[in-house]
């Protein structure tokens, strides 16, 4: 193979994504960058207007960077759906010995820096996947409640400082926007290490820093998910998804899981309710300490301040989401998305 280009591969699966791959793709050909970009889309049998849209893209591709639609073929035994898109646009990308790939969702739009900003920071501080947890849809009741809560509980279970500690295994990513160079993606087994995973970003991130290479992870309030979640129950299904398989598979570790949340997020609160003096007193002082931990994020996503009162609901919702997490692992019906159940027991 020669000698590395200087260019970037922007690698987007996309599957029914009408509503915002047209958006995703703008924003990706409207990038400052100084890279060279090249967009590869590859349609993962979408049955809406993903195809058309795409088409209308290529048409449109006189100016910035150009576009490839890749026709998905069909999933082959062992593949989560995302991952064989990906795979496939991997492929065609490698053609062109790219510095990096960029792996992206198709309902993200980018802001006209994001992919010069995550170049430097992999370039500047020696990383070898660098991604940004993108800002989510944050307008409606649910996602006011529970947005910000995600982002906080996920943070605590992948603090940023310890992904980029080179000793520590700790290792997590985003999904909807990684940069990774090709050679770590190699050394890491390629795709096809990860194939069967569906929290696939911070699989991938894990082989990244098993193999020596070194990760790095950060919130952007510039580039976000056009993805709406407008009730509790979308929500929910999201969370339902993956949640299980994030504790292996275990009930000790769904039971274990269960009790810390209520111990430290619920009991706190539920103290004050006691009408004894000494146990309200500790809830109560325990309740705005975590109240102060959680108003950042509260914050970051321009809430008014009131809302991080509300970390102890959230904490009751993805408790309930985590156990419905099992409940369809168990009767296989796991890892449900778009039609597809990717991590149902036995499978």
């Amino acid at each position: 193979m020669g000698a590395r280009s200087s260019d970037i591969a922007v690698i987007i699966p996309a599957r029914n994504e009408v509503n915002f791959i047209g958006r995703s793709v703008a924003s990706l050909r409207q990038q400052s960058s100084t890279h060279a970009l090249h967009i590869f889309v590859v349609d993962d049998n979408s049955s809406d207007g993903t195809a058309q849209t795409l088409r209308c893209a290529v048409t449109d591709s006189t100016h910035g960077a150009r576009v490839r639609v890749i026709s998905g073929r069909p999933l082959p035994p062992g593949w989560s759906g995302k991952l064989w898109a990906v795979q496939q646009g991997i492929e065609q990308a490698s053609q062109l010995n790219p510095e990096f790939f960029l792996l992206t969702d198709a309902d993200i739009e980018h802001a006209p820096d994001n992919i010069a900003r995550l170049a430097a920071i992999a370039n500047e501080g020696g990383y070898d996947l660098v991604s940004f947890m993108v800002k989510l849809h944050c307008r409606s009741l649910a996602e006011k409640l529970l947005i910000p809560a995600f982002v906080f509980f996920f943070l605590l279970l992948y603090p940023p400082r310890w992904i980029r500690d080179p000793r520590r295994k700790t290792a997590g990513a985003a999904g909807g926007c990684m940069l990774i160079r090709p050679e770590a993606l190699n050394r890491a087994g390629g795709i096809a290490a990860i194939r069967h995973e569906i929290i696939d970003d911070c699989a991938l991130a894990r082989a990244v820093k098993r193999t020596g290479g070194r990760v790095w992870l950060g919130l952007t309030a510039d580039t976000r998910s056009l993805r709406p979640y407008n009730s509790f129950a979308e929500i929910e299904r999201m969370i339902a998804r993956t949640a299980f398989n994030q504790l292996r598979h275990s009930a000790w570790l769904l039971l274990a899981t269960v009790l810390a949340m209520l111990l430290i997020f619920v009991l706190p609160p539920a103290l004050l309710g006691t009408g004894s003096p000494l146990p309200a007193t500790i809830g109560g002082i325990i309740f705005l300490l975590l109240s102060a931990a959680y108003f950042p994020m509260i914050r970051f996503y321009r809430l008014n301040p009131l809302w991080a009162l509300t970390l102890p609901l959230g904490a009751v919702f993805y408790v309930a989401a985590t156990v419905h997490s099992a409940f369809k692992y168990w009767s296989g019906h796991g890892g449900e998305w778009k039609g597809r159940a990717q991590d149902g027991a036995g499978q």
